[in-house]
């Protein structure tokens, strides 16, 4: 019988993703975690590669899948007791060592959505039979406790194939689209079809807060610690929006902690500062650069806002923009 470690994490990433997939490292490490990283490659440059290989196992994609398929990889290679799938653009604020020992029992532990989705005609369309009707949780972190991991990441494998991704959420937006959030409703699916309710445990959004993080402030850098208005402290923090390294965002918690955990002296992986971005630097010329970028977009969003208002209209034309080149493009 082969002998599993007792837990692992594990991301996608590619060349894009690179240095969030180091904040998400840099976080697990300094939080305690010694657990096995992979990280599956699907576009990474050598440089990089060369880079994370002294800190996690590299893991080789397969050549004919998209990236939008394969979150279920890495694992699959690399079985664990406990598997942790964790995206690139996760910080971890909170050690994570009770949720892993929780799904031991085993159980399956996620997050809820910050979007409530039901889609009654998933268990026909993938031939799962009924779903039943429970939390929709995010495919961002989720802790499978063996068996019951591999069976959910079996059948992802197997399923998420039958997602046309041309009508998703990144590419056609189509709303009435069974699968809009791709690889997330399968996932969901199957917990609603092949997973006992009493072994999923959903927690609470907010221990996984998404952007804009209101509310949210970083109670002390060094330990990566936030805590909500009433005190409590979340388990991670999820930046799933724009991307800080990649495009120019207002400043915000997530962004906050990670130029602390690129650049930190204390982290696993610490970059150089050349390969940074200015406005994710320390000194005051990246404070200069974050105040001119939070006004550059905070004032046109907020005009945008009293001209479109509505759900659409409230993210601002920033965000609008950014969407529509993320969808031209895809994501890991």
């Amino acid at each position: 019988m082969t002998h599993l470690p007792p837990a692992a994490f594990y991301c996608v990433c590619d060349e894009r993703y690179f240095l969030g997939a180091v904040g998400m490292l840099n976080s697990v490490r300094l939080l305690g975690h010694t657990e096995p990283v992979f990280v599956l490659d699907c576009g990474l440059t050598a440089h990089q590669r060369g880079l994370l290989e002294p800190h996690a196992t590299v893991v080789p994609a397969p050549r004919e899948a998209p990236p939008w398929l394969l979150k279920t990889v890495a694992p699959l290679r690399h079985p664990a007791e406990v598997m942790v799938l964790i995206d690139a653009d996760i910080v971890v604020t909170r050690s994570l060592a009770e949720l892993v020992e929780r799904a031991r029992e085993p159980r399956v532990i996620a997050i809820e959505n910050d979007t409530d989705r039901f889609v009654p005609e998933w268990g026909e369309l993938l031939g799962l039979g009924e779903v039943r009707r429970q939390p929709y949780v995010s495919s961002g972190l989720a802790f499978l406790g063996d068996p019951l991991g591999e069976r959910v990441l079996r059948l992802m494998g197997e399923l998420q194939d039958r997602v046309d991704f041309d009508h998703t959420f990144w590419r056609g937006n189509d709303p009435d689209y069974p699968f809009l959030y791709g690889d997330q409703d399968v996932f969901n699916a199957i917990l609603a079809s092949r997973i006992e309710a009493e072994r999923l445990t959903a927690l609470p959004n907010r221990l996984a807060p998404n952007p804009p993080f209101k509310g949210l402030r970083v109670i002390d850098e060094a330990t990566l610690r936030c805590a909500h208005g009433d005190g409590t402290e979340p388990y991670v923090l999820h930046n799933f929006y724009r991307k800080p390294w990649l495009a120019r965002t207002r400043s915000n918690p997530y962004s906050r902690l990670l130029t602390r955990l690129l650049l930190g002296e204390d982290v696993a992986l610490r970059l150089d500062r050349s390969e940074i971005s200015l406005r994710l630097r320390t000194g005051l010329a990246a404070a200069c650069a974050r105040v001119a970028v939070d006004l550059a977009i905070g004032i046109p969003a907020y005009v945008h806002r009293r001209v479109k208002p509505g759900p659409r209209g409230s993210r601002g034309w920033a965000d609008e923009h950014w969407l529509a080149q993320e969808r031209g493009r895809g994501a890991p």
